[in-house]
């Protein structure tokens, strides 16, 4: 006769094997309805956990973890990431926990990573480049995994978050260049599948009117300078160009100067994320700080309160700030 085992007892009392695991250790805080079941399931089959299986469930990695699913020269270009992982890494050292950043160039490579993850490889991940109807979020929650989400992602989900508002700064630049005189503004954005990008977008065509000027980039230099030719090439083209990105905004800068148009005086460009090269341009330009490391301590702070089984919660990081330079000056 086989012996039985956690799968049987989580088959029994219809719920995952992790969750059987958590009734008896205690690690994750579930209901006492869902407890009483599998105690229940596991008295009717005579199942008792042997010393490993309960020094396997309660053992930890002492790692978390982040996956992208990002071109990698888009993450070495984007002066976001490095300041995020170090305000991570400042919260993690005081733990001597490690960080893993795995970089995937697809969906069914990034669902082998999380299933890495949730089997014993980390002990839970941050969620970064949050999409609209993320299959992400629903596919951790049933692994189980400990995870905080980095953005103002609004679907259901049972994970602590940390938002920030991406559409105000968007709103302050446009009133700074109406102020100046600029009726036709552009907005490049990024990839419109990600909610912070989406954010920014649907602030500017609420302020804006209309998207007829509204250009869809992928934060590459390249995109910035096409999308750039693009615009300009226009019969009536825009008198300024609001960028989601510093990169794409020094491209398209840069496009424009080559041009012979002059910036501000034929064309206001402004930024965001505030490269720490941008106020060292000729002109300066205009972007927003978002201090991704603050961001990235309070992330790792509150992903170690939920492994550690705290209940989730929201945290707002009010960061952004915008720096208006010579590049969108009257």
């Amino acid at each position: 006769m086989s012996r039985t085992t956690i799968a049987d007892v989580a088959r029994e009392a219809g719920v995952a094997k992790a969750t059987v695991s958590h009734a008896l250790t205690g690690n994750r805080p579930i209901s006492e309805e869902t407890r009483a079941k599998v105690l229940a399931a596991a008295e009717r089959l005579g199942w008792v956990p042997s010393q490993n299986a309960r020094a396997l469930a309660n053992r930890r990695a002492n790692a978390i973890a982040v996956v992208l699913a990002r071109n990698p020269d888009v993450i070495a270009n984007d002066s976001f990431f490095p300041a995020f992982i170090a305000g991570v890494e400042s919260v993690l050292a005081e733990t001597e926990t490690a960080l893993l950043l795995q970089v995937v160039p697809d969906r069914d490579a990034e669902e082998r990573a999380y299933r890495s993850l949730a089997h014993g490889r980390a002990d839970g991940a941050l969620l970064l480049d949050l999409r609209d109807d993320d299959w992400r979020v629903p596919f951790l929650e049933e692994l189980d995994l400990p995870t905080v989400l980095v953005g103002a992602y609004d679907g259901p989900h049972p994970f602590s978050c940390v938002r920030t508002d991406d559409a105000a700064p968007i709103r302050e630049i446009i009133a700074h260049l109406r102020d100046a005189g600029h009726e036709r503004i552009a907005h490049v954005s990024g990839p419109l599948r990600y909610v912070h990008s989406r954010a920014r977008a649907d602030a500017y065509v609420a302020e804006i009117g209309d998207d007829a000027l509204l250009r869809e980039g992928d934060f590459t230099a390249a995109s910035g300078r096409a999308l750039t030719a693009e615009l300009l090439a226009l019969p009536e083209r825009p008198t300024a160009i609001v960028y989601s990105n510093d990169t794409m905004a020094i491209a398209g800068l840069s496009f424009a100067r080559a041009q012979g148009l002059s910036i501000p005086a034929d064309l206001a460009i402004s930024g965001f994320d505030d490269d720490h090269l941008s106020a060292h341009l000729t002109p300066a330009l205009s972007s927003v700080s978002t201090d991704p490391a603050a961001r990235g301590r309070a992330a790792a702070r509150l992903l170690q309160a939920a492994v550690g089984g705290a209940e989730p919660r929201t945290e707002v990081v009010d960061c952004n700030v915008v720096h208006f330079r010579e590049s969108t000056s009257a």
